[in-house]
């Protein structure tokens, strides 16, 4: 038996965030990151809701930790907001979902996404940081009531940001296609979103503004997939790479989703063809079509300027091996493992290591 459902409402297109006045806030609460309170972003994003009271977090950082969480928690508590948005990347809207589901009552969400990567303005998901270790909370009440994506926030976006987030994007958008829970509903979702971000990416990074808007509604897409579906190897590696090694989660995801892909064939084979010709990969015999698309996410990471390996990516192998045995019990326990194609083993983590790791 398959189901789906979502309780996002999404406002997209540009002027997006006047959507904010029909929310009807009293007290509102914006959780940001220091760069949008002081360009001014939070304040006009506050304006348009029109709200009695407001007041500004501002101390996102990135990879959310428990302490910060800890002291949003407690300005929610204080302040008593009956809306709150997150405004930002996906630390943004981590922070403030982890903030709700700690500090409790009936505060509604509004996720207004700056970059265009994460997905969580319409997933159960929020992502900490703990002692090193990123923890994924889970739960339906995580997601936010409306989801506004506005394309005049993105026309700052660097090159490695969209770089970054686009092939969170691709791994969100492929993970779910083949995941244990994926349905007709998320399939098609996922299917929309890679072909959309696989074919904009390269215009986006060159600074083709106006594609942006089309990465922007695939990432929701993909959201809207993952969060159904579930995910798999690939973001139970990431999460344990990167709360260790602090490299960005979607760059984590360009260096292993082409091994991912490999280990993963044997069950989701089919799947990855499928998505193969959607992309316009091509591929008649399915082990064609599914090197195919290994190959074309390499030539993509390539024009996008990513790192091909974790040493690229400022991560010293000999560290990679002397935390080895954290890293593969890390993502052995990440949830993400249970809804991989395949069951997720030691040795199959520790192959994938040996190939994304890179010389000494």
């Amino acid at each position: 038996m398959k189901e789906f459902m979502s309780g996002t409402k999404i406002v997209c297109g540009a002027g997006a965030v006047r959507a904010l006045r029909d929310v009807n806030a009293k007290k509102l609460l914006v959780v940001t990151d220091p760069f949008f309170a002081k360009n001014g972003t939070a304040q006009k994003i506050a304006a348009a809701a029109n709200a009695q009271q407001v007041r500004i977090f501002d101390q996102v950082a990135p990879d959310p930790t428990v302490g910060l969480v800890a002291e949003g928690t407690a300005v929610v508590r204080e302040f008593g907001p009956d809306v709150m948005v997150a405004l930002g990347g996906g630390s943004a809207m981590d922070c403030a979902k982890a903030m709700l589901h700690f500090a409790g009552g009936e505060t509604r969400l509004v996720a207004i996404p700056t970059t265009s990567g994460s997905g969580s303005e319409v997933t159960d998901f929020a992502i900490l940081t703990h002692q090193s270790v990123k923890h994924p909370l889970i739960d339906s009440r995580l997601r936010p009531e409306m989801a506004i994506l506005d394309e005049d926030l993105l026309t700052a976006l660097p090159p490695s940001l969209v770089a970054d987030g686009g092939f969170d994007v691709l791994s969100h958008a492929l993970e779910s296609f083949v995941a244990q829970n994926a349905s007709p509903f998320t399939d098609a979702l996922a299917s929309a979103a890679f072909c959309s971000a696989f074919g904009s990416l390269p215009a986006s990074f060159a600074g083709k503004v106006e594609v942006r808007g089309k990465v922007h509604i695939a990432a929701t897409m993909a959201g809207m997939a993952f969060t159904q579906a579930g995910l798999g190897v690939c973001h139970a590696l990431s999460h344990s790479l990167g709360g260790m090694f602090h490299v960005p989660h979607g760059r984590l995801n360009a260096i292993l989703l082409p091994s991912v892909i490999s280990c993963n064939a044997a069950a989701a084979g089919e799947k990855y063809a499928r998505l193969a010709r959607a992309a316009g990969l091509g591929g008649s015999a399915e082990a064609v079509a599914v090197r195919n698309l290994k190959n074309g996410l390499v030539r993509l990471r390539r024009e996008l300027k990513l790192p091909e390996t974790l040493a690229q990516a400022g991560v010293a192998p000999r560290d990679v091996w002397h935390a080895m045995n954290d890293i593969v019990s890390a993502a052995l326990n990440d949830p993400c493992c249970r809804t991989n194609p395949v069951r997720v083993e030691d040795f199959m983590l520790r192959q994938i290591l040996e190939e994304v790791t890179g010389r000494v």
